[in-house]
């Protein structure tokens, strides 16, 4: 019961920190503000969490199954209305992923001092979930990768709707109150969601899917969406509440960390933001003349950020979001196809 109360408690009181996140216009409010909540007590008030509590595994395996839902639901047969467009720009990003994973490898294992596995998992630009997940069964120092993990997502989300908006004159992305919502779905629709929900995540663990608790619901989302049989509506309000959960249940991961750890992992976390940003803003000079798009609207395609973010970005701009989409799809599947690949290799390394 003690436990029960704990993580109402937590999640009422994340759900107040998201929708105060909101309030200020941050990026991500759901995410990056119950994350940031639950961090600090974690951090500062370990003593007043029950002894040997844990967030309930099964709890944020469910409200994770919404984000693939989600993520796969975006994966739609007009997304690869133009082969030729969309073979240049995997090839494009294969690079980016690679370039960007080095250097970042680089960076935490050179100047941060980490192990193998954790440098290597907290370098990858995207995946972050799959990361996190790839990284704990690795061996990972967790508290480390995930500190990397969530200051890139929040340093690009941030940074660059910061300093397009200096650039343009005028707020864009979340802070310029624009939204990806389609609109009030339907309750009739959320039992098709939780049937889809439950059979990506047993479809994940039957086939022992690396993240599987994620790419198993992605799958069936983009496979219902590809096929025509059906699109999966998942409302933001759940969305939101997801994204809540998974803040709380990442924020707690954080016990222990110092204050001097997280200030080397800010410093790092620069270092590695600045180098990947560069290396988008190259990429980004580089397809411009073969792709026909603007240079900003190809910098957030190839920036390691958010997917939702850098989509709102996109519509703030007046782009195609699902162009935007579409290539931080490509990059996040070429990263988590990457990771699985090299798992094996990461291992025996170890």
């Amino acid at each position: 019961m003690p436990h029960l109360l704990t993580t109402s408690l937590l999640i009422l009181g994340a759900a107040l920190a998201g929708f105060a996140s909101r309030l200020i216009a941050m990026p991500l409010p759901f995410l990056l503000g119950p994350l940031l909540a639950t961090a600090l007590v974690a951090t500062l008030l370990p003593h007043r969490l029950p002894q040997g509590y844990r967030f309930p595994p099964r709890l944020r395996r469910t409200f994770i199954a919404v984000i693939g839902l989600m993520i796969g639901a975006q994966v739609t047969p007009a997304l690869f209305d133009n082969p030729g467009r969309l073979g240049i720009s995997f090839l494009a990003l294969i690079g980016f992923v690679a370039s960007a994973l080095a250097y970042n490898y680089l960076i935490f294992r050179r100047f941060g001092g980490y192990d193998r596995a954790t440098a290597f998992y907290a370098g990858t630009p995207g995946g972050l979930y799959e990361s996190i997940a790839l990284g704990e069964a690795a061996g990972a120092d967790m508290p480390r990768l995930m500190l990397q993990q969530f200051l890139r997502v929040i340093l690009v989300v941030t940074l660059l709707p910061v300093g397009l908006s200096l650039y343009l004159g005028a707020p864009v992305g979340s802070s310029a109150g624009v939204s990806l919502a389609q609109g009030p779905v339907p309750w009739q629709a959320l039992p098709w969601l939780a049937a889809a929900g439950a059979f990506g995540l047993w479809l994940g663990e039957r086939l022992r899917l690396p993240a599987g608790q994620i790419i198993g619901p992605l799958a069936v989302a983009a496979a219902l969406s590809l096929s025509g049989l059906g699109h999966l509506d998942v409302p933001q309000w759940l969305v939101n509440l997801a994204q809540i959960v998974i803040g709380v249940a990442l924020g707690l991961r954080f016990t222990g960390l110092s204050r001097a750890l997280i200030l080397r992992g800010m410093i790092l976390a620069c270092a590695s933001v600045a180098g990947m940003l560069a290396l988008a803003a190259g990429m980004a000079l580089a397809m411009k003349p073969i792709l026909g798009e603007g240079f900003d609207v190809l910098l957030i395609s190839f920036a390691p950020g958010g997917v939702t973010e850098m989509a709102l970005v996109a519509l703030s701009l007046q782009a195609n979001p699902a162009f935007v989409t579409l290539h931080h799809i490509l990059r996040i599947l070429i990263t988590v196809i990457g990771m699985i690949a090299t798992a094996p290799l990461i291992r025996r390394a170890l």
